[in-house]
């Protein structure tokens, strides 16, 4: 039925696809008795099944390992009809502390053949004091909700401290987990954040702003997928000296490993051509942070065996975006059932003991 669905709305651009989408989920989240029997019946073969999918993630507790990302709820208007499609968790944003219209139109693509696509939304967003509101407004909240913080684009680096702390003062009580989004390539100098000087100065800034307004939330970094491997190295050391609790691996890429028309067009690619370079990304940060991090999986997850890769890789919890735009309403239930098949082939009990499985 989805296949035909999406068929149709592709006919249309891959942003008013997305608007189309997202009044359709925000629709839906007014219906929390549907939305609740929707997630009952989408996660009910999971909870009948032989293997445990629950996992632990920076002491979060969550039904089973997939997660939505950040990037298709913005502004935290769909929370409740996304979680009826089955999400162990939903991370919304990024957002910032004052609204901003983002980059001009055009500035998403679709390249099916290749399962893709290319952003360059720049953060737009109706600005943390609104996202905050719904947040306070929800009445359903069967998993964790992260928040993920950016600064606003005319912010300059050098102030953008000031940005994220106004956004975590706003939000981080409200969600269950935050997220640093210093990874964008969307919006211009984000990503000179990651240098470990400037990204210790923001980290333990906001660490220390966290421990005042809440300091049971952990909080996360999310990552580019284009470090060399000593710059992970670096990124991951910084994070634990800082004290936060994990990262996010990872965003989306500026590469571009095929030809294609659209390739040309600038920013973050992710989906299908991401899944290789973001695996290879989780893999050296949880072999260099094991123990002392915990980690989350994003970036080309469109399958079980997807799934189950980042996981073998280091996940405790796997996130998808452009998986879900390509798979539809079913996604969650269908790969939760693909992912149970390799974890029983494999000789695994559960989730937790596949984590990390490729180093041990």
């Amino acid at each position: 039925m989805y296949r035909l669905l999406r068929a149709l709305l592709f006919r249309l651009s891959a942003e008013r696809a997305h608007r189309l989408a997202m009044w359709t989920l925000r629709r839906l989240s007014g219906w929390l008795g549907l939305c609740v029997r929707l997630r009952r019946r989408a996660l009910a073969p999971v909870r009948k099944g032989g293997v445990t999918l629950a996992t632990r993630c920076a002491g979060l507790d969550f039904e089973h390992p997939l997660a939505l990302a950040a990037g298709l709820d913005k502004n935290a208007e769909s929370i409740t009809g996304l979680f009826g499609l089955g999400f162990a968790a939903i991370e919304v944003g990024t957002l910032t502390p004052r609204p901003q219209p983002g980059n001009p139109l055009p500035r998403m693509f679709r390249i099916p053949e290749r399962q893709a696509l290319i952003n360059r939304l720049g953060f737009n967003n109706r600005g943390a004091a609104e996202a905050a509101e719904r947040l306070r407004a929800l009445t359903w909240r069967p998993g964790p909700i992260g928040v993920n913080l950016g600064k606003n684009k005319d912010t300059p680096n050098d102030a953008a401290v000031d940005d994220y702390l106004a956004c975590l003062d706003a939000l981080a009580p409200l969600g269950d987990y935050v997220v640093v989004n210093a990874s964008s390539p969307n919006t211009p100098g984000l990503r000179e954040l990651q240098e470990p000087q400037a990204l210790e100065r923001l980290l333990r800034a906001v660490r220390g702003r966290l421990d005042q307004v809440a300091k049971e939330k952990p909080l996360f970094l999310k990552i580019a997928p284009d470090l060399a491997p000593e710059a992970v190295d670096a990124i991951t050391d910084v994070a634990i000296a800082c004290g936060i609790q994990g990262l996010v691996a990872t965003n989306t890429t500026i590469t571009r490993p095929f030809e294609h028309a659209l390739a040309k067009e600038t920013g973050g690619l992710s989906g299908s051509p991401v899944r290789d370079l973001s695996t290879q990304v989780l893999r050296r940060a949880y072999a260099r942070g094991r123990g002392k991090l915990s980690f989350i999986g994003v970036g080309g997850v469109l399958d079980a065996e997807d799934v189950y890769a980042k996981l073998r890789a280091g996940a405790s919890l796997v996130q998808l975006y452009t998986g879900f735009i390509y798979g539809g309403p079913s996604t969650v239930r269908t790969l939760l059932q693909g992912l149970a098949q390799r974890l029983e082939r494999d000789g695994f009990a559960s989730v937790e003991e596949a984590i990390g499985a490729d180093l041990r």
